[in-house]
Order: structure tokens, then C-alpha cells, then sequence
């Protein structure tokens, strides 16, 4: 299980700042829709100047039609990230197309689909999809797993019956984990490290425990030491 910090801070300065001070981890970064909107491309330089080694995961959930999933899943390939996702509510021929397309490279970023945001309660779910979230996110990853992705992103609670409908190797990355039972904020579906690791969890995002705390990388080496 590998550990994927949040990038969520207001300003490219404050999310640098924080990159400085978890500098000697060994970890993956997020950098989500905000970060990426209002600073680009160079971000992610600014990025790799910190650490080349770091590895970068663009968390945009891409979800249009499959040539512009496509297109925008190719314009990823020359920014030098490791891994990003798309919706799989986009559907099993989008995610063809976007996995068809990369097929020319020699070699491609991890690509993850989207089953259900971990904000949804489960009531919330059911009013948009009509089925129970544990029902659609295995619906979800089974149409990854066909359509040639990785994994999905999931939640704590999905990750061990998508990994038993799937396989071993197919990827769960679960977002919203609180490592030592901090508050849940916006995220409706929350689980600590240990649980996460005993759903055989991929990736863990952890975000506010990081960089709300006023030592970020003790913060962070007590998570590694846990996984």
C-alpha cells in the first residue's frame, strides 16, 4: 500500500511549501482540479524541481464524450504524470476509446476510473443511480477491468469485493482515509489505515491529517510506518 498526499492548499505557494516539507518521503502526490486549473502545467514542474522522484497522480475525473476523453487522455501523456482517472459513469465505450488511444505509447500513466465519489451518502448514490453504491462501484470496476484500466478509485468500504470481482492486480485507490480518526469533513465514507489495509487498498489519499497538522512530515512518516 503506497501513500498519496493531497495537494488541496489555496495557493500553488502553500501546496510548494508543504511539497518542501515532505520532501524525503517516499510518496505520490495529488494534484486535483483546483491545483491543477490555476497552475497548470508548471505546477507539476515546480513539482519534480522539489523531487524528480516524486510521482504525480492528476486527479481531474475526466467525463465527456469518448473522443474528447481520448484527446484529453493524450494531452495528459506529455505532461509527465505517472497516473491519472476518469469517470466510469462515462461509460465502457469511453473508456475503450481513451485506453485504444494510448496504446501507441511504449509506455503510459496508471489510468484509474471514478466509481462512486466517496462524498456520496448512500442515500445521495441511490438518487442518481438507482442502485446501492456497493452494487454500481462493482458494476463500475467490472466495465474498467473490461475496458483495459488499471483499478478504480473506490472507497475503503468497496475495495475488498471489487478486488474478489476483479482480480489482485486490479488497482484500488481510496480517497478520504483519516489515519488517526480525525474528522471526516466532507467525505461521507471514511475509513483509518488499518482498515483500508485490510480491504488490500493500493493507494491511500490522505489530505487535511497532512496539511492541516503543524508538522506535515511527522504526520506523513507515521502513516508510512503504518502501511
Amino acid at each position: 500500500m503506497e501513500l498519496c498526499v493531497a495537494l488541496d492548499l489555496p495557493t500553488k505557494e502553500e501546496n510548494l511549501a508543504l511539497i518542501e516539507k515532505i520532501k524525503a518521503h517516499d510518496v505520490w502526490l495529488k494534484v486535483g482540479l483546483r491545483s491543477y486549473i490555476r497552475d497548470g502545467e508548471a505546477f507539476l514542474q515546480a513539482i519534480k524541481k522539489i523531487n524528480p522522484d516524486f510521482k504525480i497522480f492528476l486527479d481531474l475525473k475526466l467525463y465527456d464524450i469518448p473522443n474528447t476523453m481520448a484527446d484529453a487522455a493524450e494531452s495528459i501523456m506529455g505532461l509527465g504524470v505517472d497516473m491519472f482517472n476518469v469517470h466510469a459513469s462515462a461509460g465502457k465505450r469511453a473508456m475503450q476509446t481513451v485506453m485504444s488511444r494510448l496504446e501507441k505509447y511504449e509506455s503510459r500513466p496508471i489510468v484509474l476510473a471514478v466509481t462512486a465519489l466517496t462524498s456520496f451518502a448512500a442515500d445521495e448514490f441511490e438518487a442518481v443511480y438507482e442502485k446501492s453504491i456497493a452494487k454500481k462501484a462493482n458494476q463500475f470496476a467490472q466495465d474498467a477491468l473490461e475496458s483495459g484500466l488499471d483499478g478504480v478509485v473506490c472507497s475503503a468500504f468497496e475495495s475488498q469485493a471489487i478486488k474478489e470481482i476483479t482480480n489482485e492486480k486490479f488497482m484500488t485507490l481510496t480517497p478520504g482515509i483519516r489515519p488517526f480518526g480525525e474528522d471526516a469533513g466532507d467525505q461521507k465514507r471514511v475509513a483509518d489505515v488499518a482498515f483500508a489495509k485490510s480491504a488490500a487498498v493500493d493507494f491511500i489519499v490522505v489530505g487535511r491529517p497532512i496539511y492541516q497538522s503543524e508538522n506535515p512530515s511527522e504526520v506523513v512518516r507515521k502513516i508510512v510506518a503504518q502501511l
